[in-house]
């Protein structure tokens, strides 16, 4: 991944702004602390455009039958990018330059993730950081078969690991695996490598990922799937939570959701998660962890 492609990702947003390809959401948020940690509840008022469109934000039901990456928009995607990946802006975006790493060939999302994924994964956290994330099936808040990661760059305001740090191991040695003590569901956090290679980071991200399944009990079906569950890298660490339900009494909860953003379709909703609590809301859409 290089800088140029940067530049034309962010030409490329500008241009689609301009012509209404691209729909970024509008949201009003509220702050919330629980357990210590800050969640951004965020109302999202842009959702009866992209409800029009038969998906949710930022991920839920749509027509199965509907493929929005076969091929991806042009005025959304980066030519020529990636030998095996597309690099699409996504329609609608919870950011600037969120982006969407879709496979140019057909695989399902809930197969495992591959070294190809990682790799252009890698590719971006390398040169940029920011968080990368993946919605392994409907129940993780996946809106498509079709499997892809997502990215969003560094801000404040964004999804980010940042908010689990400081009760993490700072001397934690990479490829180990470790529990959250405020996260009271299933979960294992597996600190990464510190390279900035995209060669060693994508070794590094493969490697942590088959470790926390496999501390997770996920393995592959006779139908090669693996059940449900949101996978976060970022920050040095990578996050990967098993996936229960994607709504909670109506609220869709993805891979943002544990990374302190979580995406309400009502104002009356933000209530709901006041009253449950972020991260209770987080533990209803995963299971009850035995620690």
């Amino acid at each position: 991944m290089s800088k140029e492609i940067l530049q034309r990702l962010d030409q490329l947003s500008r241009a689609a702004l301009a012509s209404g390809d691209l729909l970024p959401v509008q949201a009003q948020e509220q702050l919330m602390r629980d357990q210590g940690l800050t969640f951004f509840v965020r109302w999202v008022s842009t959702l009866a455009a992209k409800d029009a469109a038969s998906v949710s934000i930022p991920g839920g039901p749509r027509d199965p039958n509907f493929n929005p990456f076969l091929p991806p928009a042009p005025a959304l995607t980066v030519d020529d990018a990636s030998s095996t990946h597309n690099i699409v802006l996504n329609k609608f975006a919870v950011c600037d330059l969120h982006l969407v790493l879709v496979d140019k060939v057909f695989s399902e999302q809930l197969s495992p993730l591959r070294d190809i994924d990682f790799r252009i994964l890698a590719d971006f956290l390398a040169l940029q950081n920011g968080l990368g994330f993946y919605n392994g099936g409907g129940p993780a808040g996946a809106s498509q078969r079709h499997k892809h990661t997502q990215w969003i760059p560094q801000a404040d305001s964004n999804g980010s690991l940042a908010l689990y740090l400081d009760k993490l191991p700072t001397q934690a040695v990479a490829g180990s695996a470790h529990q959250h003590p405020a996260l009271a569901f299933e979960h294992c956090f597996v600190r990464l490598s510190d390279s900035r290679d995209p060669v060693a980071l994508s070794d590094s991200l493969l490697n942590s990922y088959r470790l926390a399944c496999n501390e997770l009990g996920l393995v592959p079906g006779q139908d090669g799937q693996l059940p449900p569950h949101n996978m976060l890298a970022g920050q040095g660490w990578m996050l990967v939570v098993p996936r229960s339900m994607e709504l909670v009494d109506g609220i869709s909860v993805n891979a943002l959701s544990y990374a302190g953003c979580i995406y309400v379709r009502t104002p009356e909703q933000i209530d709901v998660v006041r009253q449950i609590g972020p991260l209770g809301v987080l533990a209803r859409a995963g299971y009850a962890s035995n620690a």
